[in-house]
């Protein structure tokens, strides 16, 4: 029987995508499919560069075409990848950001009930673990009043450029680990303390958030100040964020917080769907037995609390002392390769933008 283009098409319906739970054709994700006799090709278009399953997903369409169209042919497959969007820029914001936002295809927010949960080292982390899974990432510090990207990316002296467009003052975010980046502290002094009443701070937000220059991005990972106020309202009144990440540690006192900005962020009148939760500091575990966990802060927690809101349970980060000098040196553990810290990073990062593609795909 010969090979036809339609016969590959209905090989390929029988692979499933494992987490939109619809067969390849259907979505979308196969094209350029090419006939040489016994040669096949086409591309794989995945819903992000960051895709932790491009490899089973391959094979399995390999596998599919050998048992359904010719167990001999040879297939060759191009993966290339479209992230997905749900973001809507309304065209009438005075604010004008779908000027300088409209290529960020998704925006997280990174938030928590409480602060000294660890939430600004989950998002510095997050943010170079999507960047080494092959996206364009932007990281944007907002904790207006204790801004730790800085420290963190070891900038502590950095100064952005700003420049007049159109009559609109316009910065250009810092890059480092190929990833741009913008903080508060790259504006003010670090030694002294920010006074700012709520709105003043918010504005300043905004200023960074929607006048600056961010250019394509597949995710936009902003840093939230911890707790629920006027700077969280004004993110999501101003930007069509895709989905907020809650931090908290094991112990009942942080997911009380937690709680809070869970109930925050689904609120009708915000509603921002809740990516999941990451439970950190999960258990404290020496360098020198590494096979040893112990539970300071409480077991299972945060993954506790998961099961019970039916939210996703998107990592659980180790108490380890690497993560702690690795952000205070100014080099987040995530930079680093082959090591236990970082690989629970990379697994959080996965299990986030599968969250995010089966949001979009719900949009």
């Amino acid at each position: 029987m010969n090979i036809t283009t339609e016969r590959i098409f209905d090989a390929l319906r029988h692979v499933m995508d494992p987490d939109l739970k619809k067969d390849l054709v259907t979505l979308g994700m196969i094209e350029n499919i090419t006939i040489d006799e016994k040669k096949i090709s086409f591309s794989l278009v995945l819903t992000t560069p960051a895709c932790p399953l491009k490899n089973l997903i391959r094979d399995n369409c390999i596998q599919a075409i050998k048992d359904h169209v010719d167990p001999d042919v040879e297939v060759s497959v191009e993966i290339t990848s479209r992230t997905t969007s749900r973001r809507h820029i309304a065209s009438n914001d005075p604010l004008h950001q779908e000027d300088l936002l409209k290529n960020v295809k998704n925006i997280i927010a990174v938030v928590s009930g409480k602060g000294g949960v660890g939430k600004s080292t989950v998002a510095a982390n997050l943010a170079i673990s999507l960047e080494k899974l092959g996206a364009k990432v932007g990281i944007l510090d907002a904790d207006i009043y204790g801004p730790s990207v800085p420290l963190m990316f070891d900038m502590m002296h950095a100064h952005p450029l700003a420049n007049e467009v159109n009559g609109r003052t316009v910065i250009t975010p810092m890059v480092k680990h190929n990833i741009k980046i913008l903080s508060i502290g790259f504006f003010v002094d670090p030694e002294k303390a920010l006074i700012w009443r709520g709105p003043m701070a918010s504005n300043y937000l905004l200023q960074m958030l929607t006048g600056s220059e961010w250019g394509e991005l597949d995710y936009l990972v902003i840093d939230m100040p911890p707790g629920t106020g006027d700077i969280h309202l004004t993110l999501v009144q101003n930007a069509d964020v895709t989905g907020a990440i809650i931090v908290t540690t094991p112990q009942e006192v942080a997911l009380a917080d937690a709680r809070k900005a869970h109930a925050m962020f689904t609120q009708a009148s915000i509603n921002v769907p809740i990516l999941g939760l990451v439970e950190n500091m999960s258990w404290f575990t020496p360098a020198e037995l590494p096979g040893n966990k112990y539970f300071i802060f409480g077991k299972e927690g945060g993954k506790r609390y998961a099961e019970e809101t039916g939210i996703p349970l998107l990592g659980q980060i180790p108490l380890v002392q690497s993560i702690r000098e690795a952000g205070d040196n100014g080099s987040p553990i995530a930079v680093s390769h082959d090591v236990v810290d970082e690989t629970s990073f990379r697994n959080f990062a996965e299990n986030v933008v599968r969250q995010i593609a089966i949001q979009n795909a719900l949009n």
